[in-house]
C-alpha cells in the first residue's frame, strides 16, 4: 500500500496547487475493513461545495491511479477543518507532501489498523477559500 500512498503524493500536490492546501490528506485502513482504505481529506475549499469537491477528488483519483489501485480505496471521507480531532493529529504529525506511516491508533473515534498520512498541517482558517 505504500506504493499507492506514494502515487497519491503527486495527486495531493497538484490539488493543493490548484485548489489550496490540505489540512489532512491520508489513507486510513479501519480495523474492520477488508483491505479497503479510506481516503480522508480536510481542506477549507471542500466545505464551499462538497458535491463538487467529491466529484473533483474522484476524477483526480481516476487520473492518478490505475484500476488495480482504485479498487483498494473504499471511499473518500471529508473532515471539517474545524473538527477538534484534527488538532490532535496535527500535534503528533505535522508534515506536507510526504509520507508518515502509523499503525494501531484511534483517529476520529475509529480504530485504525494502518494509516499513511501524506499531509497533516494546520491551516489558517481565515485564508481565502477558492471556489
Amino acid at each position: 500500500m505504500r506504493q499507492l500512498a506514494e502515487k497519491l503524493i503527486a495527486m495531493e500536490r497538484e490539488i493543493s496547487s490548484e485548489k489550496g492546501p490540505f489540512s489532512l490528506f491520508a489513507l486510513f485502513l479501519r480495523e474492520e475493513s477488508p483491505n479497503r482504505w479510506d481516503l480522508v481529506v480536510s481542506a477549507p475549499w471542500i466545505k464551499v461545495d462538497e458535491v463538487s469537491a467529491l466529484r473533483y477528488m474522484s476524477n483526480s483519483l481516476q487520473s492518478y491511479l490505475n484500476i488495480e489501485d482504485i479498487i483498494f480505496i473504499s471511499r473518500i471521507i471529508f473532515i471539517d477543518v474545524n473538527n477538534p480531532e484534527l488538532d490532535n493529529i496535527h500535534k503528533f504529525i505535522s508534515m506536507e507532501h510526504t509520507i508518515t506511516e502509523v499503525k494501531n491508533c484511534i483517529f476520529f473515534g475509529l480504530d485504525i489498523r494502518h494509516a499513511y498520512i501524506i499531509t497533516s498541517k494546520r491551516q489558517n482558517q481565515k485564508a481565502d477559500i477558492e471556489t
